[in-house]
């Protein structure tokens, strides 16, 4: 696994792409001196939380035959105020509506986060990361 970075502009744009070529784009989190165009490092890792997990719980689901009509998710990370400023907790707010069994969308979200997200499995050792599920509208999991 490989990643590539080009520098864009004479500030803080980077374009990235993998070895499929598939692109994006990083910038600080915010400027006073130019309007940033992309998402920062540390909203990058958010991002590759929710993408790794979704991955995992929406392949259980398609093995057990569920099929969500919406599947959405909001990641918030609490960072550390020491240099650095790593991610301290992560929490994960699964929304999803469907005709899903609640204790089966409980279950694919903890395999996820406890077994196969690679992402979570790497920061697991520094960071609390938590998940509540929202099914249907209705908290079932806190």
């Amino acid at each position: 696994m490989a990643i590539y970075l080009d520098r864009v502009n004479d500030k803080y744009l980077f374009e990235l792409s993998n070895e499929n070529g598939y692109k994006v784009l990083l910038d600080r989190k915010h400027s006073t001196d130019y309007q940033v165009q992309g998402a920062s490092p540390m909203e990058l890792l958010l991002m590759g939380v929710a993408g790794c997990s979704s991955i995992d719980i929406i392949s259980i689901l398609e093995k057990q035959k569920l099929d969500p009509k919406s599947y959405k998710m909001e990641v918030v990370g609490e960072r550390e105020s020491e240099p650095g400023r790593p991610f301290k907790r992560i929490h994960v707010k699964l929304l999803i509506e469907g005709e899903i069994p609640g204790d089966k969308i409980i279950r694919a979200a903890t395999l996820s986060f406890e077994k196969y997200c690679s992402v979570s499995k790497n920061l697991e050792k520094s960071t609390l990361i938590e998940h509540s599920i929202y099914l249907n509208g209705e908290l079932i999991k806190k």
